[in-house]
């Protein structure tokens, strides 16, 4: 699997704070194209993040693991889930309450 994270590193008090997750796990496929099945935790704090329940899911087909670089794999992510792309939308379930803070 692999785990992408975000972190915020403030300039001002030096503090590291993970604001995202996402992984990405292998489905199978070929020793040249995998097959991928991508979600997002909801959360803004690493512990809301450890036990946040999936926001977003999708899957990356036929990616060609070997030629390009995981970053391209990150991308395609995004897209699949609707975070990026010509049908990027926002979800009910990518807002945050009032409860769970700033």
């Amino acid at each position: 699997m692999i785990v992408v994270r975000v972190e915020l590193h403030s300039a001002i008090t030096r503090k590291v704070t993970e604001i995202a997750r996402m992984h990405i796990r292998n489905r199978g496929g070929t020793r040249d194209l995998g097959d991928y099945a991508v979600d997002t935790v909801r959360g803004r704090s690493r512990e809301q993040l450890d036990r946040g329940p999936c926001v977003r899911s999708g899957e990356v087909k036929a990616y060609p693991r070997l030629r390009i670089h995981v970053w391209h794999l990150v991308a395609r992510a995004l897209i699949a889930m609707n975070y990026a792309g010509a049908r990027e939308l926002a979800q009910e379930t990518d807002l945050f309450g009032e409860q769970e803070g700033q």
